[in-house]
């Protein structure tokens, strides 16, 4: 293989296995609230006390301040998108953006560390790193991605059983600019895990968004990422194990060809977004960019927890006035309704 040496029998299973396991449990947690809050708080409150002090500790890859603050960070963007979709308290316009605002700061940190690894070559944080300008050019692929985030105010919370944090605005061409981006980003920075915490974890939440709940990428990246930290935590042998670790070939052109990539395919974004806004006159402040877009009509108006007969006229309301249209004079989602 180009990118990875060649996979055991055994590394094979391990990378399909923990693939359906992480989508396993992000379908789990959609269930209800309660399931989401056994599996996002008292699982992790319980690791915390009893398993993570033994499991988490120095000379495992787990035990450094970096592991535990990602852990409880990711936890925490979990936990608030849990919040947000089952009680009304928190659906107020600067709490449901809050997310996408986290989502950008951790791109611009990667790509920080993306720059600081320009020009490394050796054992960096237990992982052969290969630096060159591949680090860079991923580093710009990651800084047009976030500059690219748009329409976080136009963010719903699904209708039906499962409640969703649905973002219509965040669509195919984005979520593969991202996915991307922060593969080249796992493969330059922590080689040996790249497929897991890379490859396979970002397969993960793009599978659900195209194929079980469109519209919810971003749910489902964080809540896939929070469970995949609890399983490091917990076992931090597992990725690193003789029968499950996938080696890197750590192959210059292999840093080059996916970083070029993702530089290329994000770039193609910014500047459709740039034609969107200058193009159509939209202001990325004040409504949503690509409200014409199929994929965003699709799930807009299966998403909207109106009637049937009023979703149409929501949209041609959305269309008219804006994000705007879609708060009401609390500071909550017109779409939402009051649950308990």
């Amino acid at each position: 293989m180009f990118f990875y040496e060649p996979l055991s029998a055994t590394a094979i299973v391990s990378v399909l296995l923990y693939l359906v396991f992480l989508i396993g449990m992000n379908e789990l947690s959609r269930l209800n609230k309660w399931v989401g809050a056994a599996i996002f708080i008292a699982l992790p409150l319980a690791l915390t006390i009893f398993v993570w002090p033994h499991t988490a500790v120095e000379g495992t890859g787990a035990g450094t301040w970096f592991q535990w603050v990602k852990t409880y960070s990711c936890l925490a963007g979990a936990i608030l998108g849990w919040l947000i979709v089952y009680f009304p308290a928190f659906q107020k316009k600067y709490i449901v953006c809050i997310p996408p605002i986290i989502f950008a700061i951790n791109i611009l940190e990667a790509c920080i560390r993306d720059f600081q690894l320009t020009g490394v070559n050796g054992i960096v944080d237990g992982y052969m790193v290969v630096g060159g300008p591949w680090n860079v050019m991923n580093g710009v692929a990651g800084i047009l991605n976030a500059l690219c985030i748009c329409g976080f105010f136009g963010i719903i919370v699904g209708r039906g059983k499962k409640k969703d944090y649905v973002w219509p605005d965040q669509l195919w061409f984005w979520i593969i600019g991202y996915d991307l981006w922060n593969f080249a980003y796992t493969y330059n920075s922590v080689s040996d895990r790249s497929m897991y915490c890379g490859l396979v974890l970002l397969a993960a939440c793009t599978i659900p968004a195209f194929f079980i709940k469109r519209g919810a990428y971003a749910q489902h990246r964080v809540r896939t990422l929070a469970v995949n930290m609890i399983v490091t935590m917990t076992v931090p042998w597992f990725f690193l194990h003789p029968a499950c670790v996938v080696h890197s070939t750590n192959d210059p052109a292999a840093h080059m060809t996916i970083s070029a990539i993702a530089l290329i395919f994000n770039v193609c974004v910014f500047v459709y977004q740039a034609y969107t806004i200058f193009g159509k006159k939209r202001n990325p402040f004040k409504q949503e960019l690509y409200i014409d877009n199929p994929g965003f009509r699709k799930v807009y108006l299966e998403s909207i927890d109106l009637p049937e007969d009023q979703r149409e006229a929501a949209l041609a309301n959305l269309e008219e006035f804006g994000y705007a249209a879609a708060w009401d004079e609390k500071g909550r989602v017109k779409t939402m309704v009051e649950r308990s």
